[in-house]
């Protein structure tokens, strides 16, 4: 039987979900805990690949089991062999056709950020953080000029395994909570930033490059006209540095309906 789990996890301690030879990935974790629930090596596929320290509220994973389990026993099963920072959500029986990354008609990032003179401390390892002031309406300018077809190599990891630097953002939305402005330099109220991005597919550190380049931007570095000079060098070196990892959420695939699969957990609200 093939089944789908809906997985969360904060990734700070992980070294991203491939699997390793040091055993510290959440695939590691997973197939860990599938072993001692079933007593049979079980081999996993994502939606989408995360990084070291980057978290997911909803990563979506398929497996051929040889036992039949209910959803429930699924659930309580594997979260009771899971690490406390790794929980399946939500787990189905699916169909032999379904394939948790192919079948993904787009996926969504969400990044989270926090504008203060101070280092996160209770956030710290699930924000990125500028001491500097942002400016919205400069990053929206600058982020609409990404949106659309393009070949977004100059946003791409030296690593990318991928075939092609040609994907389709169809959306970034940037909002901010808190604080609107600054009266003091040294003694403001904090702000929380909120950056989502969907896609058809991301390349390697896609996200983090695009967030170093509208942070620039934001600063008053670069003018917004500059991420279409960044897009169009087709050249990693044209962007701004790779921005932290720590603020970064994978919130999951989108699929079609008929699968009849959960859009999104809990997990959700843990987000401002």
């Amino acid at each position: 039987m093939r089944i789908a789990l809906g997985l969360s996890y904060l990734g700070r301690a992980y070294e991203g979900w491939q699997s390793q030879l040091s055993g510290r990935t959440i695939q590691d974790h997973l197939e860990s805990a599938l072993l001692e629930f079933t007593q049979h090596t079980i081999r996993t596929h994502c939606a989408g690949r995360t990084d070291a320290r980057v978290h997911a509220l909803l990563q979506v994973v398929h497996f051929d089991s040889p036992v039949m389990r209910d959803s429930a026993s699924w659930v309580r099963g594997l979260n009771s062999f899971l690490p406390e920072d790794i929980g399946v959500q939500w787990a189905a029986q699916v169909d032999d056709g379904f394939d948790a990354r192919k079948c993904a008609i787009s996926r969504k990032y969400i990044y989270i950020l926090l504008e203060s003179p101070v280092r996160p401390s209770l956030e710290t390892g699930r924000v990125g953080w500028s001491f500097k002031a942002l400016d919205l309406e400069l990053m929206q300018e600058g982020a609409r000029h990404l949106v659309g077809t393009h070949d977004f190599s100059s946003f791409r990891a030296a690593a990318c395994q991928a075939l092609s630097p040609v994907k389709t953002l169809n959306s970034i939305k940037i909002e901010r909570t808190g604080a609107t402005h600054r009266s003091d330099p040294i003694n403001f109220a904090s702000s929380y930033w909120r950056f989502e991005f969907e896609g058809n597919a991301f390349l390697h550190h896609m996200i983090r490059n695009i967030m170093g380049c509208l942070i620039y931007i934001g600063q008053g570095k670069n003018p917004p006209s500059w991420m279409v000079e960044v897009l169009e060098a087709k050249n990693r070196a044209a962007a701004a540095p790779t921005f932290a990892a720590e603020g970064l959420y994978f919130a999951g695939p989108k699929y079609d309906p008929t699968w009849a699969l959960p859009q999104e957990t809990a997990t959700f609200n843990f987000l401002p």
